[in-house]
């Protein structure tokens, strides 16, 4: 299993001086299980991967010394949190979706309001996009999912848990080969440890969790459906992880903000590091963390 982090940032992009290190990005994270390709979300950080793997599929296809891979479409699932524009808002400058050659899933959860393809599809309309969801050149398939829910994406198991967010949200373990990563974002804690979210991190490799906000500015943001990296810490000292990784970063947030952010973590749970663009997580030999029976 390997992670790279394309976007980093909630909420908004935010490019700049201050935050150009960490990155201005919105979420998007790559995860590549063997042959199998999984992206969760699809902010603004996902054009760049886009365009990263159009340079990648080219090459391959141009290649004199071609393998039994050759001709196979670029494929990949894509799992969405939830429909926020922070977190969709890459999908129509993704290059693959205009490609042909593209096989593309698109998994979320029922929001009560629109489904996955009509949330997405709202979203390329005029006039705010010029080019409509039933234009687009890959081929697109979408799947709703359910809480508690386990399924396969190619090599890996997904398993689905809820989040605590206006609107809804949910967050996702990905397991490939003993390795493992859970992916919540954009969730509120609790008085306690939110259980759920303790029962789907359990023994989990890189827990990666919201923490836009330090303890004292959260207490202005209850009920906004963000976290903290002190929360996070608890969380995966409970669930008894081997990685914390600090996501969602606030758009105001600097970088010189974010590493005092990382320290505090640091202090807490010792295997803390903060999410930052171009940052990647090898986990070919799966890290120290307790395994769930």
């Amino acid at each position: 299993m390997r992670i790279r982090f394309w976007g980093v940032r909630g909420s908004i992009a935010s490019p700049g001086p201050d935050t150009a290190a960490v990155g201005g990005n919105t979420s998007c994270v790559e995860v590549v299980c063997g042959k199998t390709r999984i992206v969760l979300d699809a902010g603004t950080g996902l054009r760049s991967l886009g365009n990263h793997l159009l340079r990648d599929f080219q090459e391959r296809m141009s290649s004199d010394r071609r393998d039994a891979r050759d001709g196979e479409p670029l494929a990949l699932t894509l799992l969405l949190s939830h429909y926020h524009w922070d977190h969709i808002q890459g999908l129509p400058f993704f290059v693959p979706v205009y490609m042909k050659q593209a096989d593309l899933t698109i998994v979320g959860h029922a929001n009560g309001v629109m489904s996955v393809r009509e949330a997405l599809t709202h979203q390329m309309t005029a006039p705010v996009f010029p080019v409509r969801l039933d234009e687009i050149g890959a081929r697109l398939a979408t799947r709703e999912v359910t809480l508690g829910e386990t399924f396969d994406v190619g090599e890996a198991k997904v398993t689905v848990a809820k989040g605590n967010h206006p609107g809804g949200v949910v967050a996702y373990r990905i397991e490939h080969e003993g390795k493992s990563l859970v992916y919540a974002t954009d969730t509120e804690h609790y008085a306690c440890v939110d259980p759920a979210l303790k029962q789907l991190a359990e023994g989990a490799d890189v827990l990666v969790y919201d923490s836009q906000y330090s303890p004292e500015e959260y207490r202005t943001k209850v009920g906004w459906g963000h976290s903290t990296y002190v929360e996070g810490a608890e969380l995966a000292r409970s669930a008894g992880v081997g990685k914390f990784v600090l996501f969602h970063h606030d758009p105001m947030r600097t970088d010189a903000q974010v590493a005092d952010f990382e320290a505090g973590a640091q202090s807490l749970f010792a295997s803390s590091v903060a999410a930052r663009e171009g940052m990647v997580l090898d986990l070919g030999v799966p890290l120290v963390g307790r395994r769930a029976a």
